[in-house]
């Protein structure tokens, strides 16, 4: 315990020196950009939507056990906006989740049921539009700082899909091989130097590295993960005084976390050992969330909300460089074999934590138990810019504008679909559903744990039930037999038929996930590992 105390405060006292050393870092930023007569203050908000990748619901605020994880910036976002308890993201993986939060879309409309891979030639749908272009085409200045992971050739490259920059890497961070690895299990080799030399390792990457892309030019291959949150930090930054100095514009800024993703990097200063490397991450995260309210802070950008959430659950299967999912422990599953966590379709999958602030705008403090989806992210948002989105097809998320400035707590009243991602069933099939304080699965399955155990596969007909008011560990489904049960299981059936009838009737996509290796991101083909030196 007393180590704990003493790291803690170590690492508190660590995010004081860097909080120091960014006043400096946006002092030198806004020299170098040309300050004009400030004008009135526009009317409409700016957005800063922060994406953090594979946290768990237990890793932040209140949710978590104790205190051990000093993360002072994120608690200060807490205390100064609305924290939500039953928020969800749209699905238990990575591009499926990113795809759904973009477009207000299930992954049956949009096309987006699984990942992309590293020699993907598509990517998310053309024909879908992003609350990026829409933003774009009414006046805001569009960024994205971090992970895309929805296709990265050609037309499907951020700055075409409503971004006006682009800075970060095209997909997870451990798809690709670095030269300082990071934290990982198993552990990954580094990239190789030698075209001569062979090395195979059935989990990672060691033929192609990591790229580093700044709009449509690689910018470093491999790039170091090591400094990457003081590289992301810089260009939040800069983005950020570009279009409130430069520009005058409105904006929205796109922050797709490589944390809490493997392998686990943070700060070189810090000195981390084996034991404690997740809660380093954590803090180095909760930094760069600082750096970027500092700067929100300094140019007095009052009108600006920021949304932090996650893109799915922790990944159990990396053991101890995987995050906590709480009290959300899917009992029934892990008692039968097999983890609840990301990929599954199990509270822990998806249940993941969530705050909003606006100052002046949204109660500090606060705190809703709203049914809340990242689908709401796309109407709700849009709402708030005065933007309508396209009249040709139709949405699944919720404008939950009267949940963020008020005290309601509707949210998702009827249902909230979660789809399948690669724990069991067809991907994309929605097959859970939430009603209420109800949850049923007419499916289920396991991911792998961290002891490598997987759960089978399980159709349920009539399906499983859980009062997630009395179970929120999700341990015991509702007697089949009893009269709550069979009145629950008629407002499922029907609400689920009638969704996926929509869905069957509406303007739907499908995303082309052809793999070619001439699509693999490689800035020097004839060296080993793709290796270049920066580019700018």
């Amino acid at each position: 315990i007393e180590d704990i105390w003493l790291f803690s405060i170590n690492m508190a006292q660590f995010g004081l020196c860097l909080l120091l050393l960014f006043s400096g870092l946006i002092h030198h930023i806004k020299s170098h950009i040309k300050k004009e007569d400030k004008t009135s203050e526009k009317e409409r908000p700016n957005f800063i939507i922060i994406l953090a990748d594979d946290i768990g619901w237990g890793d932040l605020w209140v949710n978590r056990p104790d205190n051990s994880t000093p993360t002072p910036w994120l608690d200060s976002l807490m205390l100064k906006g609305k924290r939500f308890t039953d928020f969800h993201s749209p699905a238990s993986t990575c591009s499926p989740s990113r795809a759904a939060l973009l477009t207000g879309r299930h992954g049956l409309r949009n096309g987006v049921t699984h990942n992309f891979a590293v020699g993907s030639v598509g990517g998310l749908p053309l024909n879908e539009t992003t609350f990026a272009e829409l933003l774009h085409d009414a006046g805001y200045y569009t960024a994205i700082i971090g992970k895309w992971h929805l296709g990265h050739n050609g037309s499907y490259n951020p700055v075409h899909r409503g971004f006006d920059y682009y800075f970060g890497i095209p997909y997870s961070n451990d798809m690709g091989c670095t030269d300082k690895p990071g934290l990982n299990l198993p552990s990954c080799p580094p990239c190789l130097h030698s075209q001569y030399i062979s090395r195979k390792h059935d989990e990672c990457y060691t033929k192609v590295s990591l790229p580093l892309i700044e709009n449509e030019t690689i910018f470093e291959q491999p790039l170091d993960t090591w400094s990457l949150k003081d590289r992301y930090a810089t260009a939040a930054v800069n983005q950020i005084f570009t279009a409130s100095i430069s520009k005058k514009q409105p904006f929205l800024l796109y922050v797709a976390l490589a944390h809490m993703h493997v392998p686990l990097f943070h700060n070189a200063f810090l000195n981390v050992t084996t034991q404690d490397p997740y809660t380093a991450s954590l803090s180095d995260m909760d930094s760069l969330v600082g750096t970027i309210m500092q700067a929100v802070s300094t140019e007095q950008l009052e009108n600006t909300l920021i949304w932090f959430t996650g893109d799915n659950g922790p990944w159990e299967q990396k053991c101890q460089f995987a995050g906590h999912v709480g009290p959300f422990v899917g009992k029934w599953q892990t008692s039968r074999g097999g983890g609840s966590a990301k990929r599954t379709t199990w509270e822990g999958g998806h249940r993941v934590p969530t705050v909003v602030a606006w100052p002046k705008k949204i109660k500090p403090n606060s705190t809703s138990s709203a049914l809340l989806s990242g689908l709401d992210i796309f109407p709700t948002i849009l709402s708030l810019a005065g933007v309508k989105p396209p009249s040709d097809r139709r949405y699944d998320g919720t404008d939950i504008t009267d949940i963020l400035l008020n005290d309601s707590d509707t949210g998702h009243k009827v249902h909230l679909m979660h789809p399948n991602s690669g724990a069991a069933g067809q991907f994309g099939d929605l097959q859970t559903v939430r009603l209420k304080h109800h949850k049923a699965f007419y499916i289920t399955g396991g991911s792998v744990t961290c002891g490598g155990g997987s759960g089978q596969q399980q159709y349920h007909n009539p399906p499983l039930i859980f009062d997630l008011s009395l179970d929120e560990a999700e341990e015991t489904p509702l007697n089949p037999e009893s009269e709550e049960y069979r009145s629950v299981l008629k407002e499922v059936e029907r609400e689920r038929e009638a969704l996926l009838w929509d869905i069957a009737t509406d303007k739907v996509s499908s995303a082309d996930y052809t793999v070619n290796p001439a699509a693999v991101p490689c800035c020097q083909p004839h060296n080993p590992a793709c290796r270049c030196h920066r580019l700018k």
